[in-house]
């Protein structure tokens, strides 16, 4: 009889319904039992809920969240992260009444007689719990009739570990103090708490800040409106948007992606590094997008109070202007701790110190800071003069132009950094005495302004000789033809031996390239260093203008891809600019030659073609100055040791100001070929006219054909035609060169052509800005708009003749425009 009951029992367990979870679902209700090998996915099926694995020796399992569609597992969030399972075989996934989800070590129906590992909290008791995983990798627990995001129960994005998710509220709720911040895992086999955390600091003004256990590593600056201030990569763009909320009950910042077919993978890993990361299909790999701290200058505090950070200086360590070392031995050494103070102490008492505008800056540490959202900057002024412990303003929000809004700063300026692009002005306080007179250094007491009367009168005949002097040497200079460059263009002077010695008198045999300006040498300096030295020709008229352009616009831009000016050479009639020496010499050198260009396989020609991409977006938009170059081309692209380029030659372009994008010119110069229409035609130049110009050279790379010249024998159109027809008929793999067969990725290809021909339409306000093209080269997912027809698509069939370096055309029939091409 009991031998039968228990086959009966047997029977109806077999009969009864599973209570494990299906596959199909995205939630998990107080019925069903979660087990190792289950799992839910997100209703568009883009996260995965279940158990993992880490660990070598010994295996540690986890419950946690991961991509589900992306091939490498990529944990986004792990529940138990601090309490590991070693035996999977009794753990299982609850949800009981009244609403909490448990992990809990045994079977029993009754939770007190299991070890719970994990468990959520709940605010109040539903009927019906339901545990549901979202598409955006929240994990919610909330009353199965109630969907409204303001009534969940609990949410794992409330409890972040590693990965910063897109809509994940990163903040502090001032009123229940509860705070939302990342711990990185111990190390990458480890997803327990480690030691670095990154937080919304709300002290003074919202930053966010790194620590190692309570020692801050890296802050990103303070929030101005776009971005974080010392994070100039995260700009507008059409992939995300970033948002700061902040009122009296909270703080709170979160990014929103615009484009579900990206996949963005931003942590915080155990070195301290918060890594972004984006998916990239065709490889099956992540690629890295943007990684903080950049360099040494992103170390927190590095150079100490009142010291500042420069990556372009060595070493990168210096003082604010008007400020010295406070110790001057241990700062030679490069112990820079104990930072730098004011050379001349501030008298708040009689109101005659004043400000120092710096610009280009990464905003110092806000934990010691006040701030107004409607003060104009005027105001703001006032109200920092009027406290004698303000050391320093700036405007808050520079989303609006001009700026709104006011931020002080007291007592010490700490973590302050130089940044090459997106950098802000900071006002900072000075003694009277420090002060340029237009910035009422003049201002003083009767006393300062007797004493300075009567040493001028003292001294009056004195400064009047002094005076005659120098203009008799100035004018002397100036009949010679001379340039004061140190005192215009900031930049150091060689000697003309130095030169000499260092190309072996301008020997022929250093003699590597020749234009209008004049002649290149190669040289090597006595350090070593290998130099490229243009020498303005005695019979170049127009090489004396581009000299002085190229000065006053290279001298103060520094970006890895543009070419480094090191300095020039002005003695008597000799004008020579020296630039850093690029082994490779120039792009065209390479592309357009049968047997180099074997040499540049599809990677190494697709890392040129993001490189030019970042130089122009810097001269376009990150720049202190926003320049036009206005005759980019192969040949003015070159090529370092590790083949990476560096736009060059600067003689033609110009700059706008504001928010200007262009001008019109009745003065045409450039090279035929890679001229957008409208500035051909018409003499209107802009950004869009560089953006055509990047276009015809991103067909060439691929191709490795000349625009100009180039022959088919089915049609009589010139490159940016033969293009157009190939993508319109879908065949744009039929554009790449030859030696490309092997190493290229067919989807990148045919994406870098549909950009090129983006870049050439016709009408310049259809091609795209440069800041959407460098997001269109790094994220393959996103969407690209169909191309219309290029500019110039049919190739006329005329004599060489009419083809010449005038004012008209600008360039010749080999491409030679009027500006010189630059050291090779």
């Amino acid at each position: 009889m009991e031998t039968l009951s228990l086959l009966l029992l047997s029977y109806l367990l077999l009969l009864a319904p599973n209570p494990q979870i299906s596959h199909a679902t995205d939630f998990i209700n107080s019925s069903q039992i979660f087990s190792y090998g289950d799992a839910i996915s997100s209703s568009g099926g883009r996260f995965e809920l279940g158990f993992f694995s880490l660990g070598s020796s010994v295996k540690r399992y986890y419950v946690g969240i991961w991509y589900k569609q992306i091939s490498v597992q990529t944990i986004v969030w792990v529940a138990n992260r601090n309490a590991p399972i070693l035996n999977t075989s009794q753990v299982v996934l609850k949800l009981i009444p009244p609403g909490r989800l448990l992990l809990v070590h045994g079977t029993d129906t009754n939770v007190n007689n299991s070890t719970i590992l994990w468990s959520t909290n709940t605010s109040r008791p539903v009927r019906n719990p339901i545990a549901q995983l979202l598409d955006s990798g929240n994990l919610v627990v909330r009353d199965a009739a109630d969907e409204n995001p303001e009534n969940y129960l609990w949410q794992s994005f409330d409890y972040p570990t590693h990965t910063y998710l897109p809509d994940v509220k990163f903040g502090k709720n001032f009123v229940t103090g509860k705070e939302v911040y990342f711990t990185a895992w111990k190390n990458d086999d480890d997803p327990s708490s480690g030691d670095v955390t990154m937080h919304c600091d709300p002290a003074g003004y919202p930053q966010t800040i790194i620590r190692n256990s309570t020692a801050v590593t890296y802050r990103t600056g303070p929030w101005n409106g776009l971005r974080w201030s010392g994070t100039p990569a995260l700009s507008r763009n059409p992939i995300y948007t970033y948002n700061l909320e902040m009122d009296k009950e909270k703080v709170w910042v979160a990014y929103h992606l615009l484009r579900n077919s990206v996949y963005i993978h931003l942590t915080l890993s155990p070195a301290g590094v918060l890594q972004s990361e984006t998916w990239v299909e065709q490889s099956k790999t992540w690629a890295n997008y943007i990684t903080v701290p950049l360099d040494v200058c992103d170390s927190y505090g590095i150079c100490g109070p009142n010291g500042l950070c420069s990556i372009d200086i060595s070493p990168v360590c210096a003082c604010f202007d008007k400020f010295l070392p406070k110790y001057e031995g241990p700062w030679d050494r490069t112990h820079w701790s104990e930072g730098c103070f004011r050379r001349t102490p501030l008298n708040c008492s009689d109101g005659s110190d004043g400000f120092l505008l710096y610009s280009g800056m990464k905003l110092p540490d806000t934990r010691n800071s006040w701030f107004n959202k409607t003060m104009t900057l005027q105001e703001c002024q006032k109200v920092c003069l009027n406290n004698c412990s303000c050391t320093a303003y700036t405007h808050l929000n520079i989303s609006t132009n001009p700026g709104t809004g006011c931020l002080l700063w007291f007592d010490d300026l700490i973590d302050t950094r130089t940044l090459s692009q997106n950098g802000q002005d900071i006002y900072i306080r000075m003694a009277a005495s420090e002060l340029p007179v237009s910035n009422g250094g003049s201002k003083g007491n009767r006393r300062r302004d007797i004493l300075i009367g009567s040493l001028l009168s003292a001294f009056g005949l004195t400064l009047l000789g002094l005076g005659l002097i120098l203009y008799i040497r100035k004018k002397k200079r100036k009949e010679k033809g001379e340039m004061s460059t140190q005192q215009d263009f900031e930049l150091p002077l060689f000697d003309l031996s130095t030169i000499s010695r260092a190309t072996d008198n301008f020997s022929l045999n250093n003699k590597i390239g020749e234009g209008g300006f004049g002649p290149v040498y190669k040289g090597v300096l006595e350090d070593g260093m290998e130099i490229a030295v243009k020498r303005l020709s005695k019979s170049s008229t127009q090489g004396l203008d581009e000299f002085k352009n190229e000065v006053s616009y290279i001298a103060k831009l520094q970006h890895r891809n543009l070419v480094k000016l090191l300095g020039c050479c002005i003695q008597g009639e000799e004008m020579m600019l020296v630039y850093e020496y690029m082994t490779n010499k120039s792009l065209d050198a390479f592309i357009f030659d049968s047997t180099k260009g074997k040499l540049l396989d599809w990677s190494i020609r697709f890392n040129i073609i993001n490189g030019i991409a970042r130089g122009l977006l810097y001269l376009h938009q990150d720049s202190r100055l926003r320049i036009i170059h206005r005759d980019l081309k192969a040949s003015n692209v070159l090529l370092d040791n590790d083949m990476n380029p560096k736009i060059s030659d600067f003689g033609l372009a110009r700059s706008v100001g504001g928010n200007e994008v262009g001008a019109n010119t009745s003065h045409v110069v450039g090279t035929h070929g890679y001229m957008s229409p409208e500035y051909a035609v018409d003499g209107l130049f802009s950004v869009k006219s560089d953006v055509f110009s990047f276009g015809v050279l991103v067909l060439e790379i691929i191709s490795g054909k000349r625009n100009r010249g180039f022959s088919h024998q089915d049609h009589y159109h010139n490159l940016l035609g033969h293009a157009w027809m190939l993508y319109k008929k879908e065949r744009s793999m039929e554009l790449p060169d030859d030696h490309l067969a092997v190493s290229c990725d067919a989807s990148q290809v045919e994406r870098s052509v549909h950009i090129g021909l983006l870049c050439v339409q016709q009408c310049a306000d259809d091609r795209p800005n440069m800041s959407s093209v460098v997001m269109m080269l790094a994220n393959e997912n996103l969407l690209l708009p169909e191309a219309k027809e290029p500019g110039f698509f049919t190739e006329r069939r005329i004599a060489t003749s009419e083809y010449s370096s005038s004012t008209q055309g600008g360039s010749s029939v080999n491409e030679v425009s009027i500006s010189l091409l630059d050291p090779r």
